[in-house]
C-alpha cells in the first residue's frame, strides 16, 4: 500500500512537470507577445508606440530571450514561490490570482460535493428499479442536463431570480462584502451565495454521473454473485450495498479527476455570466492578452488540479476495491 501511494506521489511530480512544459510551449504558439497585444491596444485607444519603446518593453519584460531562457527562468521563480510578473496588472502573479483561486476552489468543491450527493442515490435507484416511472423521469432530466448549456442554465436561472423574485443572483458576495476583509459575516456572505453557482456548475456533471452510476451498476446486479447472495437469505439492502455499489463506484470515483479541472475550465462563460471572481475570467483575458506568465500559471494549475484529482480517486480506488489494494490489479 505504501508502494502504491509513493508511486503515485512520484508520477505526479513527473506529470506536474511535463504540464508545466507544455502549458509554456502553447502558450507561445500564437505570433506574438505580450508587447504585440499592448501595441493592438493602445493603437486602438489612439496612442502609437514607437518600435523603440516596443524594444525596450520587451527588454524589460524578457521577452526578447528565447523560450528555453524564459521557461528556465519561470521555473526558477517557481520553486522560490514566485510565479512571475502578470505583465498586464503591472503586480505579481500570486497577488493577482490571490483570492480567485481561493474561491474557485470552494466553489470547485461545492459543485462537486452537490454532483456526487445528487448522482449517487438517484443513479443506485435507477439501477435498482430499472424502466420504472422514476427512473424514466429521472432519465429525461438526466439528459436535459447534459444538453444545456451551464451559461444558458446561468441566463435562465438570473431571469428567474429577477424576475420573479427580485434578487440579484449574480456574484459570490453582496455589495456590502465585495470589497471588505474575510470575516465570519463575509464567510457566512459567501456561503449564502454559494449554492446557485454551485447548481450551475454541477448540473451537467450530475447528469452524466447518473447514467454512468446506472448503468454500472445495473450491470453489476446482473452477475451471478449478487443471485448467490440473494439465495443465502441475505437483505435485498446488504444484497445491493455489500458488493454491487461497492464495484460499480470504480469508474464512478475515477472521474474525480477531471471534475475539479471540468468545473475552473468549463466555467469560464458561466462565471463571466454570474459575476463570478473566479479564475476563469481571468485565464481568458491573459490569454487574450498573451500575458505568458498569468496564462501559464493558471493552465498549470488546472493540470496541478487534475492531478490531484486523479491521485485522490486513486486513493479512494485503493479503498474501494480491495484488489487494488492487494496488487492484483
Amino acid at each position: 500500500m505504501v508502494a502504491y501511494v509513493v508511486r503515485r506521489l512520484l508520477l505526479a511530480v513527473l506529470t506536474v512537470w511535463a504540464i508545466s512544459v507544455l502549458s509554456f510551449m502553447i502558450i507561445h504558439l500564437p505570433p506574438g507577445d505580450y508587447v504585440t497585444s499592448y501595441i493592438a491596444s493602445m493603437s486602438a485607444s489612439g496612442s502609437a508606440v514607437s518600435e523603440g519603446e516596443a524594444n525596450a518593453l520587451r527588454e524589460q519584460l524578457g521577452l526578447d530571450k528565447p523560450i528555453t531562457v524564459q521557461y528556465a527562468k519561470w521555473m526558477g521563480l517557481m520553486l522560490q514561490g514566485n510565479f512571475g510578473m502578470a505583465m498586464e496588472w503591472g503586480r505579481p502573479v500570486s497577488d493577482v490570482i490571490g483570492d480567485r483561486l481561493t474561491l474557485t476552489m470552494v466553489i470547485s468543491v461545492a459543485a462537486i460535493i452537490f454532483t456526487w450527493a445528487l448522482a449517487l442515490p438517484i443513479g443506485i435507484y435507477s439501477a435498482v428499479y430499472p424502466y420504472s416511472f422514476a427512473d424514466y423521469v429521472f432519465t429525461f432530466v438526466g439528459f436535459i442536463g447534459l444538453a444545456i448549456p451551464g451559461f444558458l442554465l446561468a441566463l435562465v436561472v438570473m431571469y428567474v431570480g429577477f424576475a420573479y423574485f427580485g434578487a440579484n443572483v449574480g456574484g459570490l458576495f453582496s455589495p456590502d462584502f465585495a470589497e471588505a476583509p474575510w470575516s465570519l459575516a463575509k464567510i457566512w456572505d459567501l456561503t449564502k451565495h454559494l449554492p446557485i453557482p454551485a447548481v450551475v456548475l454541477g448540473v451537467s456533471g450530475t447528469a452524466q454521473l447518473i447514467r454512468i452510476m446506472r448503468s454500472n451498476l445495473l450491470d453489476e446486479l446482473r452477475k451471478p454473485y449478487v443471485m448467490t447472495a440473494r439465495a443465502r437469505g441475505l437483505s435485498e439492502y446488504r444484497v445491493i450495498m455489500r458488493y454491487p455499489v461497492r464495484v460499480a463506484l470504480n469508474p464512478f470515483v475515477s472521474t474525480i479527476g477531471y471534475l475539479l479541472p471540468y468545473v475552473v475550465s468549463g466555467s469560464i462563460i458561466v462565471s463571466l455570466v454570474l459575476s463570478l471572481p473566479t479564475v476563469g475570467p481571468l485565464l481568458l483575458k491573459a490569454l487574450i492578452a498573451q500575458d505568458m506568465f498569468l496564462a501559464g500559471t493558471i493552465v498549470l494549475l488546472l493540470g496541478v488540479m487534475t492531478v490531484i484529482g486523479t491521485f485522490i480517486s486513486d486513493l479512494l480506488l485503493m479503498w474501494v476495491d480491495p484488489r487494488i489494494r492487494l496488487g492484483r490489479q
